[in-house]
């Protein structure tokens, strides 16, 4: 089973994708490693997005994906353009969209006796702590 991992920071939505080899995960390396929302009030750029996004997605034979989820209120809430990229997210076709709270990715990271893969970059490792623990959940 591959995960596609997603974090959602700002106009956004930054990639991981992740598999079990055994019961360890492994990263799997994308050219596209985050898609970002330019100008969210413009029609032509939320559809764009979504175009794009369908693209990668079908580009890369995902089939789910595990977004890690942000608060609706309080001092970590979300900004409306990331709500906006998470419903663009649920909408597409023949795709698993989970939300996965980071009390679980935590929880899931603490389990995870292993370094995290110098194959990620830095700003993607949310998205892969998310990406895992949808597979150790599932394992």
């Amino acid at each position: 089973m591959t995960i596609c991992g997603v974090e959602i920071k700002g106009s956004e939505a930054i990639f991981a994708l992740a598999t079990l080899s055994g019961k360890t995960p492994e990263h799997i390396g994308l050219t596209t490693k985050k898609i970002a929302l330019e100008d969210d009030d413009q029609t032509i750029n939320v559809k764009a997005f979504a175009a794009v996004l369908e693209a990668f997605v079908q580009a890369n034979n995902i089939d789910r994906i595990a977004i890690k989820k942000r608060g609706k209120k309080g001092e970590f809430a979300g900004g409306p353009t990331t709500f906006k990229i998470e419903g663009i997210f649920q909408l597409l076709a023949n795709c698993d969209v989970q939300l996965v709270s980071p009390q679980t990715i935590s929880a899931q990271s603490k389990k995870l006796e292993t370094a995290l893969p110098a194959s990620l970059n830095k700003y993607q490792h949310e998205a892969f702590k998310t990406a895992c623990a949808v597979l150790l959940k599932g394992a």
